[in-house]
């Protein structure tokens, strides 16, 4: 009889919790965690504003470190990402055995070729100094950049980040100098050119639109599938197709969410979506 009693009183202590379980949610709220990376988010705030009138939460989730949105998103600990471009996505890809697809586009950062000792890549000497990331992905980019300005030749043979060692062509026998990408914007006045990303060069008082000799990836941001330093809204290929995803998206790509990031990043992104 005991026994029973239990039973019976667990049962209904059970039945008692679970309509309290379910009320800490509001009726009809979903919750969307995004991972971001660096603490300038005010795209994303005006976005939360604009879900929260149908009902959805944006959680904005802040990462230091960028090999930890990825991981994140695959643990489930979070539901989207937006702090890549597509080369450094399919490169985390491929090392981590992560399945994560891009599902939309947001910015490019231009990286560009910039200089305080030439007008025009013409002007460039002998042996001239260039200054050029060190890291696989953002070296790769300075050597295609110096490659379509005509400066070097890559191998036919290099993969899709090739390194100084892949130069096969240099005419004018460049001395290339590998550093933090951070550094490069601050050799401006130790080397004839330095390979710049947009966020770098903004912070030490450059213009990308203005004081670049050569930027890439402009010309063809639009063809962002295409284009490998094009920023991406990341999902797990599981959700692709989820329609409170798509929300997200649809929330982000509009001329007000353009506007703050040309604002706020003083030229250093520049919006590829359609709004």
């Amino acid at each position: 009889m005991g026994l029973n009693f239990m039973r019976v009183a667990c049962l209904f202590l059970a039945a008692l919790a679970l309509p309290l379980a379910a009320s800490a949610e509001p009726d009809g709220e979903r919750l969307v965690r995004l991972g971001v990376v660096g603490e300038h988010q005010e795209q994303w705030e005006l976005v939360a504003q604009r879900l929260a009138v149908d009902g959805i939460t944006l959680e904005i989730v802040r990462f230091s470190d960028y090999r930890e949105p990825n991981r994140a998103l695959v643990a489930h600990e979070i539901d989207l990402n937006a702090f890549q471009h597509r080369a450094f996505l399919e490169r985390d890809c491929i090392e981590n055995g992560y399945e994560i697809e891009a599902l939309a586009p947001t910015i490019i950062s231009p990286m560009g070729l910039y200089s305080s000792k030439v007008r025009d890549l013409s002007e460039l000497q002998d042996s001239a100094v260039i200054a050029i990331p060190n890291d696989p992905t953002n070296e790769a980019r300075a050597l295609r950049l110096l490659e379509e300005a005509g400066l070097i030749m890559l191998s036919s043979g290099a993969s899709s980040t090739p390194t100084v060692a892949d130069v096969t062509g240099n005419p004018l026998r460049l001395d290339f100098r590998e550093m933090d990408a951070s550094q490069t914007a601050a050799m401006l006045d130790r080397v004839a050119v330095a390979a710049v990303n947009g966020n770098y060069a903004v912070e030490h008082g450059l213009d990308p639109a203005r004081d670049a000799i050569s930027l890439d990836g402009v010309g063809n941001a639009g063809d962002w599938m295409y284009n490998p330093y094009v920023n991406v809204i990341a999902v797990r290929r599981s959700d692709l197709g989820n329609p409170l995803y798509d929300a997200v998206v649809k929330a982000y790509q509009i001329p007000e969410v353009a506007e703050i990031i040309t604002r706020v990043s003083r030229g250093a992104e520049i919006p590829v979506f359609e709004h």
